[in-house]
């Protein structure tokens, strides 16, 4: 049987979380067989804040869901935390992501009748925290997003930025390896997708928190130290990045 990583420290600056080796993709058959990816190699450090980037159809996606565990290689290596994520089973990759993972969407993906404490609350129901400690660990988690005072608020009574932020603190209030931020600040406009950056960058900077992130936007991936960027399956440049500080 796999053995998951290791559960109970953060990896230290400089470890490699993720490891990908010669990973390839492949979708269909015969003539309708596409090449998402072709033999990609990619590591993430611990502490490593990267922009993922590139057109539709480069391979970024395909990329991201490999590396969220939501999907896997056709051929080639990911490693997680030094263990190998193809030898696990789907039971096994299920877990790596539930207690290893932290997931932000563009979309937000809130439950729309309950309250942001709630929302924040869900991915430590299905780890059997007890109710206590699910609600000081809720509310910690949107006091350091910026949210004191919303928790009761349901989706339809905060703007678009407090709900990025409620999925933020439902991302990290399990304390993750890594986040996963796919298009964060797509549905906001400018001045509220500084103020999401400006978190990320604090989450990144402070709590050491591992963040990849997709987007297609130039100013966006200037927040971070590492631009990773697709084309046509393959990673076509791999840049250390001087990140934008105060605004832009």
């Amino acid at each position: 049987m796999t053995r998951m990583p290791p559960a109970a420290t953060q990896p230290t600056v400089g470890q490699a979380v993720i490891e990908l080796s010669q990973v390839s993709k492949i979708y269909g058959k015969g003539e309708a067989q596409v090449r998402a990816l072709r033999g990609i190699d990619l590591r993430i450090e611990a502490g490593e804040f990267i922009a993922v980037m590139g057109p539709s159809g480069s391979g970024k996606s395909t990329c991201m869901n490999l590396l969220g565990c939501l999907d896997t290689p056709t051929h080639g290596e990911y490693r997680f935390l030094g263990v190998s994520v193809g030898s696990m089973s789907a039971d096994q990759r299920a877990l790596l992501r539930r207690n290893y993972l932290g997931f932000v969407f563009q979309g937000f993906n809130l439950l729309s009748r309950t309250t942001a404490l709630e929302n924040v609350e869900l991915p430590m129901i299905y780890r059997h925290i007890p109710a206590a400690e699910r609600h000081e660990r809720a509310r910690r988690a949107l006091q350091e997003v910026g949210l004191s005072g919303r928790e009761h608020h349901v989706p339809s009574e905060l703007s678009g930025g407090q709900q990025q932020r409620v999925a933020i603190a439902r991302a990290i209030v399990t304390q993750p390896r890594v986040l996963f931020a796919d298009e964060p600040t797509g549905n906001l406009d400018s001045v509220t997708s500084f103020e999401i950056m400006r978190l990320l960058t604090a989450l990144n900077e402070q709590r050491g928190i591992t963040i990849a992130m997709v987007t297609h936007e130039p100013d966006i991936a200037a927040w971070t130290r590492r631009i990773v960027r697709f084309h046509d399956g393959s990673i076509e440049s791999d840049l250390a990045n001087e990140p934008v500080r105060g605004g832009h």
